[in-house]
């Protein structure tokens, strides 16, 4: 009887860790191609879905899909969210460096309909797979860091229909931004550090005008002593350097702005 009363306990243990292990963050990689080229994204995701929560398309930094970049978005998923970490530059291109990060990113830059479609496309795809997972597809925002904030706002300009735009210390100008600022149908925000000398105040003014004379639903955040890259830890330099007290400041305003829009 008590071999038998261990084995019982140990086995309830045994499907209790299992039912624990299940319920933290799960990741589930995507392939997808578009205009011949392969992508791989992951979607980070809380197992059995209990009821469909929202969901957040993030495009990391310049460096592309890191376990870095997977980790930040795990954290931006906690236990409310879905999130898709972006593959913007396809499975072939993963930079190990700034020069090629630099080279990657500029290539798509310089391709603003590129930019657009491969975002459109990877919205598609969490669309389609997050259903799955427990993603409520009528509850999205995008986010992203650097050249990933750029890109969500590039693809807010398209007139995704995305709930909220996020940018984090991101490129805020476009080639097209007077024309298609006031195509954006999605609540923005941008979390800028005030003495970032990559997207440097006349950058930040000129979005103020354009957005200004627009009826989109924006907010500009600018945190002072702050340079670029004030949300990655990794980042220690002059220019682009990790700032706990931003950084906390900006991932709570963006929580605030979700549950405001998400809570009608």
């Amino acid at each position: 009887m008590i071999a038998v009363s261990l084995r019982t306990n140990l086995l309830a243990l045994l499907l209790c860790a299992t039912a624990f292990a299940q319920s933290g963050p799960q990741t589930k990689t995507v392939h997808y191609e578009l205009d011949g080229t392969k992508f791989e994204s992951v979607i980070i995701h809380q197992g059995t879905p209990d009821k469909p929560k929202p969901g957040i398309l993030m495009v990391p930094n310049w460096m592309g899909p890191t376990a870095a970049s997977l980790e930040k978005a795990k954290r931006v998923a906690g236990t409310d969210y879905l999130v898709m970490m972006v593959d913007m530059y396809g499975i072939d291109v993963r930079p190990t460096n700034g020069g090629e990060a630099g080279a990657a990113a500029t290539k798509i830059r310089n391709d603003r309909t590129m930019m657009r479609a491969r975002a459109a496309k990877a919205l598609e795809v969490f669309l389609s797979e997050g259903k799955a997972l427990g993603l409520d597809t009528t509850k999205v925002a995008a986010c992203g860091f650097c050249f990933g904030g750029g890109t969500v706002l590039e693809l807010g300009r398209s007139g995704a229909k995305l709930d909220a735009i996020i940018s984090f210390h991101g490129d805020l100008l476009s080639p097209t931004l007077e024309k298609d600022a006031g195509k954006t149908t999605a609540k923005v925000l941008v979390c800028h550090g005030a003495d970032d000398p990559y997207v440097a105040q006349k950058d930040v003014q000129q979005f103020v005008d354009v957005m200004r004379a627009t009826k989109v639903d924006w907010q500009l955040l600018q945190f002072s002593g702050t340079v670029h890259s004030f949300t990655d830890p990794t980042s220690d330099s002059d220019g682009a350097r990790y700032n706990e007290r931003s950084a906390k400041r900006a991932f709570a305003a963006m929580h605030e702005l979700l549950r405001a829009v998400w809570s009608k």
